[in-house]
C-alpha cells in the first residue's frame, strides 16, 4: 500500500528532537494534497527519514495522536485522520517548522499583491529600501470555511519575483521562501500582542468592530542576518489562544 510522504527536516540540536519532528510532520499533514494517501510509513521508516531514534519518533507520533491528527491501529499501522482540525493555540518554541505547522491546514486566498512603500514602522527592517512587495492573504478554516486570520507580508522585491502565487495559496510564506524560493532561514523573531479589531480586520474576519484579536509579528532573517520577510497576522480572538513552551536545559 502506498504511504504518505512527509517533507524532509533539517534538525536543530538546540531544540527537542521529538518536538521538531512532530511539528514538521504536522505541517506536512495539514498541507497535504487531497489525493495524498492517509497511511503513514512505519515508525522505523519515519525515524530513518527524519534521522532520529525510534523512541524519538514514537514520542512525536504520540503528540500528533493526542492532538487528533493521526490514529494508530495495532497490526494495521498509523493513519492520518482525514477530518482532523488544526489545534487553536499559537505556540512559540523557536522552530521554523513550528511556524510552518501553525499556519498550515487552512484555505488561503491571496487578496492582493504588488509593490508598496515600506511603512515607517517597518523601515528599520529594510534599511535603504523604499519599496518592497506586499501580500495580503485571508485564511479560512479548512472545514467550516469560517475566516480565522488574515496576513500581511512585506517581502524583499528580488525574492518576491520568484514567488508563485499558487504556492502561496497552498503554503505559508515561511515555507514558500524556504522550500520554493530557496532562502536559507536562520531565525524568526516573534511578537504577539492583544489588540482590538480595526474596521479592516472586522470586515475580513467577520467579527464585531473593536473585538479582541491576537496580533502576531514575525520577522524572518536569512543566514546573512538580512530581513527577508515581515509578517503581520491578525488572529480571531475567539478562535486562538497564545501559548509558550519553555524547555529546561
Amino acid at each position: 500500500m502506498t504511504t504518505f510522504a512527509p517533507d524532509s527536516l533539517a534538525l536543530n540540536r538546540k531544540l527537542p528532537l521529538w518536538y521538531q519532528v512532530s511539528q514538521s510532520l504536522r505541517a506536512s499533514i495539514l498541507g497535504r494534497a487531497p489525493h495524498d494517501p492517509l497511511r503513514l510509513p512505519t515508525e522505523d521508516r519515519l525515524a530513518e527519514h527524519y534521522g532520529v531514534s525510534v523512541l524519538t519518533m514514537r514520542q512525536a507520533l504520540k503528540e500528533l495522536e493526542t492532538e487528533g491528527l493521526i490514529s494508530r491501529h495495532r497490526r494495521r499501522g498509523t493513519f492520518i485522520e482525514p477530518n482532523a482540525r488544526r489545534a487553536a493555540p499559537v505556540r512559540l518554541l523557536g522552530s521554523v517548522d513550528a511556524i510552518v505547522a501553525q499556519q498550515s491546514g487552512e484555505r488561503t486566498t491571496v487578496l492582493e499583491h504588488g509593490p508598496a512603500p515600506v511603512p515607517a514602522a517597518l523601515a528599520e527592517y529594510f534599511p535603504g529600501l523604499d519599496e518592497a512587495t506586499a501580500y495580503r492573504r485571508l485564511r479560512r478554516d479548512g472545514h467550516s470555511g469560517e475566516p480565522t486570520n488574515w496576513a500581511e507580508n512585506l517581502v524583499r522585491p528580488e525574492l518576491a519575483d520568484r514567488i508563485d502565487l499558487a504556492d502561496l495559496a497552498r503554503w505559508p510564506m515561511t515555507k514558500v521562501l524556504r522550500d520554493a524560493v530557496g532562502v536559507r532561514i536562520s531565525r524568526i523573531t516573534d511578537t504577539v500582542e492583544a489588540r482590538l479589531a480595526d474596521p479592516e480586520t472586522s470586515r475580513l474576519l467577520q467579527v464585531p468592530l473593536l473585538s479582541p484579536i491576537l496580533h502576531y509579528t514575525g520577522v524572518t532573517y536569512d543566514e546573512s542576518g538580512r530581513v527577508v520577510d515581515v509578517a503581520r497576522i491578525h488572529y480571531r480572538g475567539d478562535r486562538f489562544s497564545f501559548s509558550v513552551t519553555v524547555e529546561a536545559d
